[in-house]
């Protein structure tokens, strides 16, 4: 983790609520897809921790969704704005954990930071299946870029607008692959460990206090006990999950 002042060079709507934001500074924290940032804004108390979407030597990208005043706020930064940013934070998803047809499950904001993995994955050889998943075809964004890199691509809309009518695991049902990597609600990662026996990684999000561990206001309970999703998360293993009754298989 580094704290440091990045510069924003480009933040522009991909949706009605959903942006996307390019930042520039030190992206040496990063070592991992799946890893997150958490930003500081004025006049309010708490970071907004916010997932990579991807990076490179100089430039991170973020997309988020405006949901309070915080992310209501960076919707209107211009760029050249400074922000102070922690870098670098959380475990991110094991590329090498992967087989060779991994699929790449994202809901709604948990869309962004499949895009880094899938990226991860096809550099390694990998046929990547991207399945994306949202309410209705005016919330969709990013289809082409993972298309760009090579994913083969299915969109699910809850009502059926566009692509597979319903959630993810309709999708998940039609594909032939070895494993999975997954971000979004909770309800839709429970949904998934629940619709396969495949081995998978899950990205967590958590309200969070600090974002690097010290506060244990964001832990989720797992065979090896209470790990905190902005330190040891926010990606878990399948098999070290404990979900709560309703959710067990």
């Amino acid at each position: 983790m580094k704290q440091g002042i990045y510069t924003i060079i480009e933040n522009k709507p991909l949706t009605s609520d959903i942006f996307l934001m390019r930042l520039q500074g030190d992206t040496s924290p990063l070592t991992n897809p799946g890893q997150f940032i958490n930003i500081a804004i004025e006049g309010m108390f708490l970071r907004r921790p916010i997932s990579v979407c991807d990076y490179n030597e100089k430039e991170i990208t973020i997309i988020y969704k405006v949901v309070g005043k915080g992310t209501e706020a960076m919707s209107k930064m211009a760029a050249g704005k400074n922000l102070d940013v922690l870098c670098g934070l959380g475990n991110g998803f094991n590329t090498e954990r992967a087989g060779e047809k991994p699929v790449v499950v994202g809901g709604g904001v948990g869309v962004p930071p499949m895009y880094g993995v899938a990226k991860a994955l096809i550099e390694k050889g990998k046929k990547v299946t991207a399945i994306l998943g949202f309410n209705t075809e005016k919330e969709i964004f990013y289809k082409e870029e993972f298309e760009a890199l090579g994913c083969d691509v299915k969109i699910t809309t809850v009502d059926g607008s566009v692509g597979i009518k319903g959630f993810v695991t309709n999708a998940l049902s039609q594909t032939e692959y070895t494993d999975y990597c997954a971000c979004g609600p909770e309800p839709m990662l429970k949904a998934l460990y629940n619709a396969t026996d495949k081995p998978g990684q899950l990205s967590f999000e958590e309200r969070m206090g600090c974002g690097f561990g010290a506060c244990m206001g964001c832990s989720c309970k797992t065979v090896y006990g209470n790990k905190r999703i902005c330190k040891e998360g926010p990606v878990l293993v399948s098999e070290e999950i404990l979900w709560d009754k309703e959710a067990s298989k």
